[in-house]
């Protein structure tokens, strides 16, 4: 239970603080975590991004005032963080559907994000295998895309980019390069940038006498610590799911700031042929 207390202490302090400047590292103290930790929990727990469920609590409370308090628009603006009355209205619009002024309107059709809050779910009937190891720093390569932050949209824009590479012939020239058959399989690196977007990289290990070409991105991976996760029948969405829902909120660690990987062994084309996936990431005990 100490873990659901102190994500709920977190909320709370968003909450109290919607109309005020919000610390996502106070939240995160107060849940016991790093900020980086933090939003990458929340996002995968709750489906939002921490920072699109503060907007839409904060739109939410703007529309509740313009109906009843008859506040002008621009002390709206400002009390939810806008820097000018044009921006609130474009944010109010998208949201709700209506312009903050026609909000005031009887009958107005307004949408209502209510509070989060953390309550226990009862799991843990399928085991969920992992391994903690120290790994020194190593070296990968290959190509990449931007795709969104939101969980969902990036379980469905990963996949479109890696089919994009396999059937242009970008993976099949990289294995090439390797010296390896063209059907062995990738591992991938998640590197998360902002709220909106990340950075989602089909690489492989780079030996070291490697003369890497300018044409392929390089990423260098520091010595640290890693929790490992197989991946069932390859289902890597789901091990994700469980990884934030299941093994962090009881574990005694943390992630921290860094790329993730998808490790892909194995060869052969569809279903990802003869091979085995695991889920990688950086942590570090609490």
């Amino acid at each position: 239970m100490d873990w659901l207390d102190r994500m709920n202490d977190a909320m709370d302090y968003i909450e109290a603080n919607l109309a005020e400047e919000i610390s996502y590292g106070k939240a995160a103290q107060t849940a016991c975590c790093s900020a980086y930790h933090f939003q990458r929990m929340f996002s995968f727990i709750t489906g939002v991004t921490l920072s699109e469920y503060i907007r839409r609590r904060r739109l939410t409370l703007a529309a509740f005032e313009l109906q009843t308090s008859g506040g002008k628009v621009i002390d709206m603006a400002l009390k939810y963080g806008y820097e000018s009355p044009e921006a609130f209205s474009r944010a109010f619009k998208s949201l709700h559907g209506v312009t903050p002024v026609l909000a005031r309107d009887t009958g107005a059709s307004l949408k209502a994000y209510p509070k989060m809050t953390f309550s226990i779910s009862i799991k843990g009937d399928i085991e969920m295998n992992y391994r903690v190891e120290q790994r020194e720093t190593f070296e990968v390569f290959g190509v990449y895309s931007i795709v969104s932050s939101d969980m969902e949209q990036a379980f469905s824009d990963v996949p479109r980019f890696v089919k994009e590479k396999m059937a242009d012939g970008t993976w099949d020239r990289f294995n090439d390069f390797l010296g390896r058959p063209r059907d062995m399989w990738f591992h991938a690196a998640l590197l998360y940038q902002t709220d909106e977007s990340l950075k989602f990289m089909m690489c492989a290990y780079a030996p070291p006498e490697l003369c890497i070409p300018e044409t392929y991105t390089r990423l260098n991976v520091p010595a640290q610590t890693w929790a490992i996760f197989p991946s069932p029948k390859n289902d890597v969405k789901d091990t994700w799911r469980r990884i934030f829902t299941e093994w962090f909120p009881t574990s005694e660690y943390e992630q921290v700031e860094g790329p993730s990987f998808e490790m892909w062994y194995g060869y052969g084309r569809g279903d990802f042929g003869y091979g085995a996936s695991e889920v990688w990431i950086p942590v570090k005990k609490r």
